[in-house]
């Protein structure tokens, strides 16, 4: 697990999340104890490594109402996590 800090959503992505059954908290539970959700395996080897030595960490989450895909990216000095789309980025 890793300090999560201040936590930011854009507007587009709390409108997908309204949509769904899926919640920020269930979200956030999933990226902080590393289900990195749909990345690739040398994303999920950076983000465990980047745990440890303070680097941003981003998981990838696919709705399952919708397919839309929801980034969750914890910023490299853990200030700020944020929610968003990736046209939003």
């Amino acid at each position: 697990m890793f300090f999560l800090g201040q936590i930011v959503a854009t507007s587009a992505a709390l409108a997908c999340l309204d949509q769904s059954t899926s919640t920020i908290e269930m979200l956030l539970k999933r990226h902080q104890t590393g289900d990195w959700g749909n990345v690739h395996h040398e994303d999920a080897s950076a983000n465990n490594f980047a745990i440890n030595a303070g680097l941003r960490i981003i998981s990838s989450y696919a709705l399952e109402e919708t397919g839309q895909i929801i980034w969750i990216i914890t910023e490299a000095n853990r200030s700020v996590t944020t929610l968003l789309l990736p046209d939003d980025y």
